[in-house]
């Protein structure tokens, strides 16, 4: 079906309306976070305007590195899979409809949501998806989910590793005025190599292997049950 003039129009306004709201929020949030932080941001902004659109994998310590991610990596544009119920919060649900986040159900089926990432990455979006699942706060990295395996193997794209620290302390530092450092650092990206469907026993070791790729990126005592798994060869991972 021919698509309509007024209709090309439309989109395009609707289009450029997003993008004006989108700069505009992460002027808002680069400021605010900038006066709370001292964001170390540089090395993922630059990793990011030499790579094609991927998944970004990164560890998940409170709800603010996404929105961080997005403000300091813009003009880049990145988005991310965020639990569900995070729309039943307004302002949220508003920020995250900016950032065209996609939503997932962790308790049903995750196949509408591994669709969208697809199309997010074919329509120049670099995805962020935090394998463990759920907040660590204090930053010790906690066992990932398969999830992320699946993920990687549907779309085909590469994978890069990211991870931050410092943000763990930033409640705390507010309650004492402090600005607290927030570091983030990033990997080697990589490929999943594997043809077929693997079973559950390999899927959970191409996870330590992903996993580990994060741990190594941290600090020590941050490496949680990955810290044996972050010195180790990797068997199914095809660095880029």
């Amino acid at each position: 079906m021919e698509e309509k003039e007024g209709d090309r129009a439309f989109r395009g306004t609707a289009n450029r309306a997003g993008l004006f709201r989108r700069a505009l929020i992460n002027t808002v949030v680069k400021a605010v976070f900038n006066a709370l932080c001292d964001i170390d941001s540089r090395e993922f902004v630059e990793t990011l305007s030499r790579s094609e659109p991927l998944i970004v994998v990164v560890n998940h310590i409170n709800f603010l590195e996404v929105p961080i991610l997005a403000a300091h990596s813009y003009p880049a544009l990145l988005t991310g899979l965020v639990k569900a119920e995070t729309w039943n919060n307004p302002v949220m649900a508003f920020l995250f409809d900016t950032y065209k986040a996609i939503p997932i159900d962790r308790h049903g089926s995750y196949q509408e949501a591994f669709r969208r990432v697809r199309e997010a990455i074919d329509e120049g979006f670099f995805v962020c998806i935090a394998p463990e699942g759920t907040r660590s706060r204090n930053g010790v990295l906690g066992r990932g989910k398969a999830g992320v395996i699946q993920l990687a193997l549907y779309t085909g794209s590469p994978v890069l590793p990211v991870v931050h620290y410092g943000g763990e302390h930033i409640w705390d530092n507010i309650r004492h005025f402090k600005r607290t450092p927030f570091r983030f650092r990033v990997g080697r990206p990589f490929r999943i190599k594997f043809s077929g469907r693997p079973g559950r026993i390999v899927r959970e070791e191409m996870l330590g292997e992903v996993m580990g790729q994060m741990a190594r990126l941290l600090p020590v005592e941050m490496r949680g049950v990955y810290a044996g798994q972050a010195e180790r060869e990797s068997r199914y991972l095809e660095f880029i």
